[in-house]
């Protein structure tokens, strides 16, 4: 008895100092890459779940549980998931897309970008990146609403200055200069 209270009190603490390291590193690197505090709290929540879940099958598996019976639990918990989560499959990958862009997605809030799509002028300056898409403001301050895990699979271009404007073909003329002159 007195052992399995220890063991148990042993891996709350782990859990509470695993927490509060990935708490520290989400932070120390949304700071790094300026990120707003809400995405930092959303990416640090996530992190945790699945941290939490990690510590209570290994302190279940730890305690004597037998491994069948944990094991038979835990494949009906992602056998229910499962059928749960392929009717949202749009919203469980553009959550794992969010979390991705937190890590590694070279731009910031406030960048001009262009997402090469053949169908639709997509460009303008990032103003919010959420967990589930990115709000991209054109220079008609039309905002776009771009889901995360279609900004993983495009090209994404940084502009220089004001986004890229329509160019004119050298063979036709431009009607502003011929009114002007």
């Amino acid at each position: 008895m007195t052992q399995t209270l220890f063991t148990i009190l042993f891996y709350i603490v782990l859990f509470v100092v695993l927490q509060r390291l990935v708490k520290n590193w989400v932070q120390r690197l949304s700071r790094l890459k300026q990120v707003s505090e809400t995405r930092s709290k959303l990416v640090t929540q996530y992190i945790t779940y699945l941290l939490f879940v990690s510590v209570a099958c290994l302190m279940i598996v730890t305690l004597g549980v037998e491994y069948q019976q944990v094991s038979l639990f835990i494949s009906s918990i992602f056998a229910v998931l499962g059928v749960a989560l392929v009717a949202q499959w749009s919203i469980l990958s553009n959550i794992t897309a969010g979390i991705l862009i937190f890590f590694v997605f070279p731009y910031r809030i406030g960048d001009k970008i262009k997402v090469v799509d053949k169908d639709e002028d997509i460009s303008g300056m990032i103003t919010e990146i959420s967990l589930f898409h990115i709000l991209i403001e054109r220079d008609d301050k039309v905002i776009i609403t771009y889901p995360n895990n279609l900004m993983l699979q495009k090209g994404v271009l940084k502009l220089k200055g004001k986004p890229a404007q329509a160019l004119s073909l050298p063979d036709q003329k431009d009607h502003t200069q011929q009114q002007s002159d």
